[in-house]
């Protein structure tokens, strides 16, 4: 989780990461694509643009990237901790190549546009863990869905979407519970949720995120971190357990070798062979869901 249990594991990382923030930051869009796609991803021209949509609070700041092939399955991104950012666009991107229409949200329009941190910013920097924290306590589950809720409409009215097939939708660290969330908001068009190291995914109490996979109707994946495994080995269990008490296909899978944060291509810890690994099973779980 994006927390102080994973502060020390990222500063240990950060040095000796594949992709420094200086080098990331120095890209072209074209050259990080290059170096952060699985190969073989490239599908279809894509065209991308900013956005302004509607929220439930009021006008949120988005990217939304589209297959110039015609209309497309939707699919909603929440970002990790760090907010909307030039690296969730690339990423948006990679999915739409794979044949999506991408809405990447900024989960904090309420408080500010994006982006809300520097360019190879790490949740590890003192002055960042400054920045982030007070906007991801100002998200509550009841925010998220009603976000959903509004998302969902969005993309159903737009021209590049195709309304008549499911909808998925994808969650990274603090995304993670909100897929969960989206899912049980809108269970009549998101069929398909993917996290990828999902922080507090299981908590104590009625309010656990887990809680809404009953009222979902979506295939699910989850990519676990190994260290986050580690340090709540009892999650997968907890999860796959809701999962098939609910009756919804799953693939919940521990990834060894990986940190907290793999799958974003600006983290300290971004495992390109990992992350390829997860966004296969990804594109996948999407084939069968949202045909």
């Amino acid at each position: 989780m994006c927390d102080q249990d994973t502060l020390e594991d990222g500063r240990r990382y950060e040095a000796a990461a594949a992709l420094s923030r200086r080098r990331f930051s120095a890209l072209s869009l074209g050259a990080a694509l290059a170096l952060t796609l699985p190969a073989g991803a490239r599908a279809a021209p894509v065209q991308t643009r900013r956005v302004v949509i509607p929220g439930a609070d009021g006008p949120c700041d988005a990217v939304f990237s589209t297959p110039t092939t015609g209309p497309a399955p939707a699919v909603l991104v929440w970002p990790d901790i760090l907010g909307l950012r030039p690296a969730f666009e690339t990423m948006g991107q990679r999915l739409a190549e794979a044949g999506y229409a991408v809405l990447t949200v900024n989960p904090y329009y309420r408080k500010t546009p994006a982006p809300v941190v520097q360019a190879g910013a790490q949740f590890g920097q003192d002055a960042v863990r400054a920045r982030v924290l007070p906007l991801f306590r100002s998200l509550s589950a009841e925010t998220t869905m009603a976000d959903a809720k509004a998302f969902v409409d969005f993309l159903d009215a737009q021209p590049e979407v195709d309304s008549a097939k499911p909808m998925g939708t994808t969650g990274y660290c603090m995304g993670g519970p909100m897929v969960l969330q989206s899912a049980a908001a809108r269970a009549d068009r998101i069929k398909a949720g993917a996290t990828f190291h999902g922080s507090r995914m299981v908590a104590e109490g009625e309010g656990s995120p887990h809680h809404l996979i009953a009222q979902s109707d979506a295939r699910f994946l989850m990519a676990i971190a190994e260290n986050d495994d580690a340090r709540a080995p009892e999650d997968k269990t907890v999860l796959r357990a809701a999962l098939e008490a609910a009756g919804r296909p799953h693939e919940v899978q521990v990834y060894g070798g990986a940190s907290h944060g793999w799958c974003a291509i600006d983290s300290a810890v971004y495992h390109p062979e990992l992350a390829a690994r997860a966004f296969w099973r990804l594109l996948d779980t999407f084939k069968i869901a949202l045909a």
